[in-house]
């Protein structure tokens, strides 16, 4: 993995794996291919017993690096999706260990779904959480759309989707979406003290509960994922995705057309 992206580090049973990109910790297909790396490779270490997800800088994460993709309209977000996000998602759900993220910032777009597929959450009081993609003319993918509304409920779910409005960390709190609230300058010390009495419980059956749970809630996650993808790449063919891009570059108000 790369380093400078990407920090690593084994302490108490706890893997801690810290977001590391500039400029807000946008995730590039670099970076999603190095985390997704790190949480397979926790898998089969026997010394790994919880995965603590954070990140550095004052923000968790921007989303996806809409500059990875440039300005030529021929992406297929279908093919992105199928060979990034989707498999990361996956594969954190498949991981038979608990992952535990501190959200220490704003969160918006596919980061969120990230954030979302974790088992537990501890955010700082001065996180914020944003779905994100409708402020680019985008649709919700990297599972948010079956995550979200699970957790908060779906009418939540779609007034954060369709307004772009922030959900607060009291939100967050109150709505399920974080299990625990810290100061902003102690959560880094209380996500690992959270993880590293989670490490110490029994491991093997919190890895078969999660089992139960992706069984009973999370099912259909690979279907879902998949569709996701496939109305992604409706909407980004749309020419109120290409305004709501280049309103975002170019850190104007959006004109939609609503098409």
């Amino acid at each position: 993995m790369s380093e400078e992206i990407l920090l690593s580090n084994l302490s108490n049973g706890v893997l801690t794996l810290t977001l590391n990109r500039p400029k807000a910790n946008a995730f590039n297909s670099e970076l999603i291919k190095a985390l997704r790396n790190a949480i397979r490779q926790a898998g089969k270490d026997e010394a790994t017993r919880v995965v603590l997800l954070a990140a550095s800088g004052g923000i968790f994460s921007a989303g996806q690096d809409v500059k990875e993709f440039g300005g030529d309209g021929h992406l297929s977000f279908r093919n992105h999706l199928q060979k990034t996000y989707n498999p990361l998602i996956l594969t954190m759900r498949k991981l038979e260990k608990p992952i535990l993220c501190a959200v220490n910032g704003a969160v918006a777009g596919a980061a969120l779904g990230i954030v979302l597929a974790c088992d537990l959450r501890i955010a700082s009081e001065a996180a914020s959480f944003y779905v994100g993609f409708g402020g680019i003319g985008l649709a919700p993918d990297s599972a948010v759309s079956l995550m979200l509304p699970k957790i908060i409920g779906l009418g939540r779910a779609a007034e954060a989707s369709y307004f772009n409005s922030p959900i607060s960390a009291q939100q967050a709190l109150d709505w399920g979406l974080a299990n625990r609230l810290a100061a902003a300058d102690e959560l880094g010390d209380a996500a690992k003290a959270w993880a590293t009495e989670l490490a110490k419980g029994p491991v093997k059956a919190m890895g078969l509960a999660k089992r139960d749970f992706n069984k009973a809630h999370l099912s259909n996650l690979e279907e879902q994922l998949d569709y996701e993808a496939h109305i992604q790449e409706i909407a980004g063919q749309g020419p109120d995705h290409k305004e709501g891009l280049a309103a975002f570059l170019e850190k104007r108000e959006a004109d939609y057309i609503g098409q």
